[in-house]
């Protein structure tokens, strides 16, 4: 694997030097090099690397479009040994009124002074374009990959598109100077607990009462579902979230279009009112990480093969969007979205389900969340820093 082989640490006393990712041969040791560093972790679930490159490629990411960005690459003693990522979300920043700029994908070995370099070099590059904070660990895509520091839950695999990291990354954020900005929460969910008579009968009551129903998303006509969500998503977009802004239909259309590979439609809910208005939003996906557990990266050549294989074996899943029309609050649409989901999930075999990313501060989904009986198993945290 030449300049990835990484058989023995580098000297501690060697140079750290940080350079700019610019040729495809860089960009190749920026994704290779989680490799190195986990593969002796038993809970890091390694990503395709097909996937990654298309995160890191402009034309198919989103957040790359929306302004200025910057990866670089830490190396001592010839070999790499850290890798961060920086940029300005100009739609953010405009909506928002802010100077803000953000990191992501950060990755280094034990060894701080890499991860100071690296952070000196990235928030210099921000400073030098008028950016007075940075936040992170963002999605690099301004999805819900990937987004924030693992704080708790080492103990576990992350399910589809979450983060894992060392523990010792904590240390290095805290000593940094970086500071919480807000926590996002995982709920773990015991499948395997039936939904009382009680509760059915209560959801389908406030179905008749307040006029709406549950459907999966009709995935023949999905441009004409996707203007009803984006609809939906203006309308119920929690104006508190510092870090995001509803998206655009293109912007939606980007994330359904990554999405759709490893969605199962049983799984994609709408909830619609007698006008056959979109009035609430809950997807889950199958958690594809019981799958690119056992791929190391690749699906070709063999890869492919193992991927169908073990497709039919996932017995687990993640929610990560639930949005409700603010119209239909407290009537009953979120549960009736989620007992269509559970009953699905059922059907399909799962034993447990995950319910993440939660912002820490909508206390009413993390309230909702532990009713249904969710337990809080890992939090990921984003930090802030002042420039």
């Amino acid at each position: 694997m030449g300049i990835l082989s990484l058989k023995k640490p580098p000297a501690p006393a060697a140079q750290i030097l940080v350079t700019p990712v610019q040729t495809k041969r860089d960009w190749r040791v920026f994704i290779n090099l989680p490799w190195l560093l986990y593969k002796n972790d038993p809970y890091w679930v390694p990503p395709l690397k097909s996937e990654m490159w298309d995160t890191v490629n402009q034309k198919k990411n989103p957040l790359m479009k929306l302004g200025p960005y910057q990866y670089f690459l830490a190396w001592q003693g010839g070999q790499p040994v850290g890798r961060l990522g920086t940029g300005i979300d100009e739609k953010l920043n405009r909506e928002k009124n802010k100077k803000e700029g953000y990191i992501t994908l950060f990755e280094s070995i034990n060894d701080y002074a890499v991860a100071k370099e690296l952070f000196d070099t990235a928030l210099s590059w921000l400073k030098e374009r008028g950016i007075t904070t940075v936040t992170g660990p963002q999605s690099p895509s301004n999805g819900d990959d990937y987004r924030g520091l693992l704080i708790k839950g080492f103990d576990s695999e992350p399910v589809l598109l979450n983060s894992y990291n060392p523990p010792y990354y904590v240390e290095f954020f805290d000593r940094y100077g970086f500071t919480k900005f807000f926590d996002r929460y995982a709920f773990y969910y015991d499948l395997s607990k039936p939904v009382t008579k009680r509760f059915e009968e209560s959801v389908e009551l406030l179905k008749k009462r307040y006029h709406f129903i549950t459907r999966n998303l009709n995935l023949k006509k999905l441009d004409r579902e996707l203007v009803g969500i984006q609809k939906l998503l203006v309308r119920s977009w929690p104006e508190d979230w510092p870090d995001m802004v509803p998206p655009s239909l293109p912007e939606i259309q980007d994330e359904v279009n990554k999405l759709l590979p490893v969605a199962d439609q049983d799984l994609l809910v709408v909830a619609e009112d007698a006008q056959g208005e979109i009035v609430g939003l809950a997807i889950a996906l199958p958690d594809y990480n019981q799958v690119f557990k056992r791929l190391n990266g690749r699906l070709f050549p063999i890869g492919f093969i193992k991927f169908l294989w073990y497709k039919k074996k996932i017995n687990g899943g993640r929610s990560l969007i639930l949005m409700v029309d603010p119209d239909y609050h407290k009537k009953g649409v979120s549960a009736a979205m989620y007992l269509h989901m559970f009953q699905s999930a059922l059907q399909k075999g799962y034993k447990y389900g995950e319910g993440s990313t939660v912002h820490e501060f909508n206390t009413k989904m993390v309230n909702d969340a532990i009713r249904a009986g969710g337990d809080l198993y890992k939090i990921y945290r984003i930090y802030r820093k002042d420039l």
